[in-house]
């Protein structure tokens, strides 16, 4: 694989399928493999300058001039567009900046509260199958919200790790409401991934209403607040390293 090469955002089992969700033993580095580093950053980070810390991140890593990484931050507000997003879903154009983005998919909301994980490993390391690399994504997510007693669920044909909302009302068509609480979006150069994950902690859900999220109509969004899990954000960071661990392996402080 040589350029850069959107593969999924905000990935659902549909687009999984044939990887058995517990099949993520495949993705822990050889012996011997350095640890990944766990970057956290303070503060928001511009998005742009996220995009070419990647950039230049992933072409060291490719060139065995850098260590993997697994890079923490939030964002300011804003929307991002992948190579698939539709103008009529940006509903409220001019509301947050809008920038277009190298992953696939549609469009997705960054803001404070969410915690985004730029996920930057080299899959030749590893396992160089991008199904069952975001198959493992999903359940270092899904492992994340067990942690917290959430049983995040994937969707067939539908996109992100979502939770069933029953004291909601149903959907016009009597089925269960179900709000989604994470999103992938990944990117391979040279089989090196870069973008990464999303997952709502604490945001303004209200900024979501901006966009058709991931282009999904009649669903909602979810946060481990809003669902009454009162945690802070270096909470949850201690827990997906744990979890990160558990699927990839080892980490360093960077």
């Amino acid at each position: 694989m040589g350029e850069a090469k959107n593969i999924f955002s905000e990935t659902g089992v549909g687009q999984a399928q044939g990887v058995a969700e517990t099949d993520t033993h495949g993705f822990q580095a050889g012996a011997g493999a350095p640890p990944v580093e766990w970057l956290v950053s303070d503060g928001l980070v511009a998005y742009e300058d996220a995009v070419a810390f990647m950039e230049d991140r992933v072409a060291r890593i490719a060139a065995g001039e850098a260590r993997e990484l697994a890079w923490l931050v939030e964002h300011p507000p804003l929307y991002t567009a992948g190579t698939s997003a539709k103008a009529e879903d940006l509903v409220a154009p001019g509301r947050f900046p809008v920038f277009e983005t190298g992953r696939g998919g549609q469009f997705t909301y960054h803001g404070p509260g969410q915690r985004v994980v730029y996920v930057m490993l080299d899959l030749k390391r590893r396992r160089p199958d991008v199904r069952a690399f975001v198959c493992a994504l999903e359940a270092w997510l899904i492992g994340t919200l067990a942690s917290f007693n959430i049983t995040g669920e994937r969707r067939q044909g539908r996109v992100g790790v979502w939770v069933r909302r029953p004291e909601k009302a149903p959907l016009p068509d009597g089925t269960m409401r179900e709000d989604k609480v994470a999103a992938i979006g990944i990117r391979l150069r040279r089989w090196v991934s870069f973008h990464g994950v999303s997952l709502n902690v604490e945001p303004e859900l209200e900024h979501f209403s901006g966009i058709v999220p991931c282009g999904v109509q009649g669903h909602g969004v979810a946060s481990l607040v809003e669902l009454g899990i009162p945690v802070t954000m270096p909470e949850v960071d201690h827990v997906l390293r744990q979890q990160f661990e558990s699927v990839f392996g080892p980490t360093m402080r960077a």
